[in-house]
């Protein structure tokens, strides 16, 4: 089977998330900047730059039904006051295509993706919370080799001031706008420690790579099982997992769970380098864009380990979730237990427009290696488990029950990776370790 040089498309890097709602994680992208040229110093230019992209690049031709050359028209007889108006009546220009992926992005909305998809923030690395008791901002834990465990803050640490400005009556979100900035800029805090006087620390920012994957070695009766969760497909996903892989292999897991609940999706090549990290053979994806043209990737490398996998999702399982999950079960590599996901098989691509504003275009289909449609359908797991209400308001509202016992998932595939553990320590061929773990589709109620 032939596979096409990575990345997919002719951008320079593909990104798929779910939901798309007022969330910037929504999306499937490919990122652009757009060429330096000489522009009006006019919101019109932004307008006809966005129909331009579409133009050239959407998934439909038929635009959905919609004559695209009166749209634009339209947009470029009217005259705007100001960019916001433009912004408006863009937004507007692009709601026939009834696609919720296919959305403009003021500055602000743009710099917020582009930051989450990088896996990476200027800061001084602290996560916090308005404690419900005190109801002040609170340090939650300084992150490992941040600035700010080297300023000496700590867990518990009660933020009074940042740069002078009260917190008492801002949210998390107008505390960290306050904290975040430039790197190398710096950033003074008034903070109030338990048993101590206030005291003033200033902190210089600098880039902080953000952990989006958990990892441990879990004992379930005699097995050693590597848990592996991965919240989002950012740009440091694929080296954090593999790292995540090598270090529970040398810690003997004879068994690996991929917990993909709730992840929405991210960069697309992420998802593939992690399909390629449990896979020796076999086809990833297949897309098909608006001129039918297809591409295949497939694994390129010898997989990192062969012990049994079982991969959880949900129904907020989305988009890159779903490529892995679906290359992971198409090629027999894995079990998939959970419930039904998401189904998003569409691509977009990201342009950066020339006022910092940007713009996410569909621009392509996406297939599972057995050339299944997921779209609005989502992947059935091969092992169903519906969750009572309450098993869901428990796992929802108390994130230290996930894994557990508490976990229906998780118990589930425990059981059927114990299967396999037992066919491979038996040194049975694959062949029969697969049969020991195989089952067919199964709902299982709680």
């Amino acid at each position: 089977m032939n596979s096409t040089p990575r990345p997919l498309c002719t951008l320079q890097t593909v990104l798929i998330g779910g939901v798309v709602a007022a969330s910037v994680s929504g999306i499937s992208l490919c990122w652009q900047r757009p060429a330096e040229a000489k522009l009006e110093d006019s919101p019109k230019v932004i307008v006809d730059e966005a129909w331009q992209l579409v133009n050239r690049h959407y998934v439909d031709e038929t635009f959905n039904k919609t004559d695209w050359q009166e749209t634009r028209r339209s947009l470029l007889n009217r005259n705007y006051t100001s960019t916001k108006q433009a912004y408006t009546a863009l937004r507007e220009a692009l709601q026939p295509l009834n696609d919720p992926y296919t959305r403009f992005m003021a500055p602000s909305e743009y710099e917020a993706l582009t930051s989450q998809t990088s896996g990476e923030l200027s800061g001084v690395g602290i996560r916090m919370e308005i404690n419900k008791k005190t109801k002040v901002l609170t340090i939650v834990e300084p992150l490992p080799g941040s600035p700010a465990v080297k300023a000496g803050l700590a867990a518990g640490d009660r933020i009074i001031e940042i740069d002078g400005k009260p917190t008492a009556k801002l949210n998390i979100k107008e505390s960290s706008s306050l904290i975040r900035g430039k790197s190398g800029t710096r950033v003074k805090f008034l903070i109030q420690r338990k048993g101590s006087k206030k005291f003033e620390v200033a902190i210089d920012r600098a880039v902080i790579e953000l952990s989006t994957v958990t990892s441990r070695i879990q004992r379930e009766g005699s097995d050693r099982i590597g848990y592996i969760r991965l919240n989002e497909f950012s740009a440091h996903a694929s080296e954090q997992i593999q790292a995540a892989i090598e270090k529970l292999t040398v810690e003997k897991a004879d068994g690996f769970v991929l917990d993909l609940r709730g992840n929405p999706g991210g960069l697309l090549n992420a998802s593939i380098d992690i399909a390629d990290m449990w896979l020796d053979r076999g086809l990833i994806v297949r897309t098909v864009n608006r001129q039918g043209k297809n591409e295949k990737v497939a694994a390129r490398r010898k997989s990192l380990t062969q012990k049994p996998l079982a991969v959880l999702v949900d129904g907020n399982s989305a988009s890159s979730s779903e490529i892995l999950t679906g290359a992971l079960q198409d090629n027999g590599r894995a079990k998939v237990i959970g419930s039904k996901t998401f189904g998003k098989a569409l691509v977009q691509s990201v342009h950066q427009l020339s006022d910092g504003s940007g713009l996410a275009v569909t621009v392509a289909h996406y297939y599972t290696p057995k050339g299944t449609d997921i779209n609005h359908k989502g992947i059935t797991p091969d092992i169903e488990v519906k969750l009572s209400e309450g098993q869901q308001i428990l796992l929802s509202t108390n994130p230290k029950m996930l894994a557990t016992f508490s976990d229906p998932h998780y118990t589930q595939a425990i059981q059927i990776l114990q299967k396999g553990i037992r066919a491979q320590k038996g040194q049975l061929g694959k062949t029969a370790v697969n049969k020991a773990i195989a089952s067919p589709k199964t709902i299982i109620h709680n």
